[in-house]
């Protein structure tokens, strides 16, 4: 028989991947993980370094400055930087998923060219503006607003909440470039028009309305509110044409929600990592603490629900062709159980790691306090419910096949 294929490393490529990562996470992400977690600080200038390697346009192409490589290799990134601190790892994802790989497989040739050098280098870093005060998932519930004006120009008014990378450091210093989404008006049917608008730092009217604090947790990336107030944007910065927000949408939130999951993959296993450690080490009772019938409940299920989502999460990536929607049904389904199972695992690591379980020192409170964003960010997991039944009921042959 043959060489099995590791799911997770399905070829030569992937694997150096995840040890160039893993490697570099260790070196340059681990220090500094508590210190900004409980400062509530964004390694801006880390997030930046990261151009150097390749990894901020990890998705586009490579003559704009990325690296071309598929969704595997965005799950791998994603799960290596979780293991060490989410927080920076979710910045990584508003900028490399929600920025780069929205502009790389929408934008048009003239804004590619213009904006992607920019934020593959770390020059400029992203940000993707859907979610407001009033609206989340309710995506047709905006308010945010963009009129075209007698000079073909765009007059773009509203607030966008919850913005990671919407401010990059305490002084109110908005994201360099971000993707809008507003209200453009009607079709002949009635329904709400969305369209796409990139908006750049110096544009008139875009600001930084106040940088989200005391987050429970994800602390190391910056979240916030931003402005428009007759905000004024270049038909040039119109992605598409009018009322394609939607098509935008779609594809792109596949590979945010699958990448989300690679998230709660690292925090999982580094969860699991340290529990079974603290097993062996502790003792009571003159026996290590892994041989008490409790403890080992928490191990076994936890490493059954690690090693479930790892070959589910690497199984979608390896269906998933990114640009192209079509893979819903896995990629909520994988979010939905990801981000459970590895809130879970995080909360068996507290428990049996006790009182050193509950202290920063020893991570696995600040990853169970991360872990808890996943069942909200970039979908519900209300949202994933819905999908998933609505998708089953559309084309219920999903099961068998």
């Amino acid at each position: 028989m043959g060489e099995t294929m590791d799911i997770a490393n399905p070829s030569e490529e992937h694997a150096m991947l995840r040890e160039m990562v893993r490697d570099w996470t260790k070196e340059h992400v681990e220090p500094q993980a508590l210190e900004h977690d409980r400062d509530e600080a964004f390694n801006l200038p880390l997030l930046r370094s990261m151009g150097e390697l390749g990894l901020l346009g990890i998705s586009a192409d490579e003559k704009y400055g990325g690296a071309g490589l598929d969704a595997t290799a965005c799950a791998i990134v994603h799960e290596e930087l979780s293991a060490s601190d989410p927080g920076f790892a979710l910045a990584y994802l508003a900028h490399s998923m929600l920025f780069v790989n929205n502009l790389s497989f929408n934008g048009s040739e003239e804004q590619k060219a213009r904006i992607l050098p920019h934020v593959c280098s770390g020059e400029w870093i992203g940000a993707m503006a859907m979610s407001e005060p009033d609206a989340g998932t309710d995506v047709l519930g905006l308010s945010t607003t963009a009129v075209q004006q007698e000079d073909g120009n765009w007059l773009l008014n509203g607030r966008k909440m919850w913005i990671t990378n919407g401010c990059l450091d305490d002084n109110g210093t908005p994201a360099d470039v971000v993707w809008v989404y507003a209200k453009t008006g009607v079709d002949e049917r009635g329904r709400v028009q969305m369209s796409t608008f990139l908006v750049e730092a110096g544009m008139q009217g875009y600001s930084v309305g106040q940088k989200i604090m005391d987050k429970t947790g994800m602390r190391a990336s910056n979240t916030a509110e931003l402005v428009f107030e007759d905000c004024i944007v270049p038909n040039a910065n119109l992605v598409g044409s009018p009322g394609e927000s939607l098509l935008h949408m779609m594809a792109n939130l596949e590979i945010e929600r699958l990448t989300l999951a690679a998230m709660a993959l690292g925090i999982s296993r580094r969860a699991l990592e340290d529990m079974n450690r603290y097993a062996t080490e502790r003792t009571a009772f003159k026996s290590q603490i892994r041989d008490f019938g409790q403890i080992q409940r928490y191990i076994g299920e936890s490493w059954a629900k690690y090693r479930s989502m790892r070959a589910y999460i690497y199984d979608t990536a390896q269906h998933m062709t990114l640009g192209k929607p079509g893979h819903r049904l896995d990629s909520d389904g994988v979010k939905l159980f990801a981000a459970t199972a590895a809130k879970e695992i995080a909360d068996a690591a507290m428990q049996v790691m006790g009182g050193y379980g509950y202290v920063g020192e020893y991570h696995v409170e600040r990853l169970w306090r991360d872990s808890k964003l996943l069942e909200i960010g970039g979908g519900t997991i209300e949202s994933h419910h819905k999908n998933i039944t609505r998708d089953l009921s559309k084309d219920p042959e999903a099961i068998n096949r």
